[in-house]
């Protein structure tokens, strides 16, 4: 069965009534994560405040999204777990790294739900920036959700290890009211090529394909840049981070394939959804550009799968050892971290 086939049959909604979980979303995005959770037999309810993001959600989960803007005020009904990914621009390599400082900030509405409905489980997701600049308020939040009696764990994933074709880094952050830890990895690694097939040859009179203009720009950009190898799309590996800009941006860095003429052509809707693990059978509503977001913004709903699972298998008294990969190679990339000097961290 090819990758994508798998993905159009694993990533399926549906409701396990012996599980009977109900799951908040918050800053849910398209449902990348709520997907994932939906996968596992979750019931979710969302909170979008993009109409467009909130339209998808609605078009392919069975739980219900609300387009809403949050604030430390908003009530919510009543959920076993919550999740969500707080806005992340604060913390962002590339943005002003303001932390609580930055209007942006979405973790103050983070831990209002966390107080008001005291969830069995937890979990948010965030960019590799929390580790570095500003470790310091990831460890606040930590410190925050540890005086309401939640035991945490937390580490930089990569969503290539959890059978997604992308390197795609980002913080989880995993708690409850008993010791709970993240996946370990699966060895299993797809490429870009294993999510996009033939698609990646196919091209009609609708294809964006680079004007003489853009293949000048590029070559200026990957000059200035000192690239090593051109950044078009490599089939024979995960493809690097897909973002808003990358995708929706008429950029050097954005992502295309290089045809065997010699041409570049921008990757479609279809093809971005792919390397995110969306299902060819998940469709996005807005404007193309609208779209390119939504996955630029998504977490990637097949590491999203494993996340949640990892949640399903606690409270289904699942033995961890089904896991094969070990705690400290996971850790491997914190070993000179302080935020995890200062924390005790064993084995599984």
């Amino acid at each position: 069965m090819e990758y994508w086939e798998e993905i159009n049959n694993k990533l399926k909604p549906w409701i396990d009534t012996d599980l009977n979980k109900t799951v908040v979303d918050l800053f849910a995005g398209c449902g990348g994560l709520s997907l994932g959770f939906e996968a596992n037999g979750f019931k979710t309810i969302g909170y979008e405040m993009d109409e467009n993001a909130t339209k998808t959600y609605n078009k392919n989960l069975i739980g219900n999204c609300y387009n809403e803007k949050l604030s430390t005020e908003t009530i919510y009904p009543k959920a076993d777990i919550v999740i969500g990914g707080p806005p992340c621009q604060p913390f962002s390599v590339g943005g002003k790294q303001l932390g609580l400082k930055d209007s942006r900030d979405g973790f103050p509405i983070f831990l209002a739900a966390i107080r008001q409905l005291e969830p069995e489980f937890l979990l948010f997701e965030n960019v590799r920036g929390m580790l570095y600049k500003n470790k310091w308020y990831l460890q606040e939040v930590i410190i925050e959700l540890e005086n309401l009696g939640y035991k945490l764990d937390y580490a930089l994933l990569n969503a290539k290890n959890y059978e997604v074709p992308q390197n795609r880094e980002r913080v989880i952050v995993i708690g409850s009211r008993n010791k709970i830890r993240l996946p370990n990895i699966i060895n299993r690694k797809l490429t870009a090529g294993d999510a996009l097939g033939e698609l990646a040859y196919e091209f009609d009179e609708n294809s964006k394909f680079f004007t003489e203009s853009m293949d000048r720009y590029v070559a200026n950009y990957e000059k200035a840049s000192s690239c090593v190898n051109p950044r078009d799309l490599y089939l024979d590996r995960p493809a690097r981070t897909l973002t808003c800009r990358n995708l929706a941006g008429a950029t050097g860095d954005m992502h295309r394939v290089r045809l065997k003429d010699g041409r570049r052509r921008r990757i479609t809707v279809r093809e971005a959804a792919r390397l995110q693990s969306f299902p060819d059978w998940f469709e996005f509503a807005g404007t193309e550009t609208n779209q390119y977001n939504q996955i630029g913004n998504a977490v990637a709903p097949n590491f999203a799968f494993h996340l949640a699972k990892n949640i399903k298998n606690y409270i289904m008294n699942v033995p961890i050892n089904e896991y094969h990969i070990s705690r400290n190679e996971q850790l491997t990339l914190f070993e000179n971290e302080t935020i995890y000097q200062s924390r005790e961290i064993k084995n599984v």
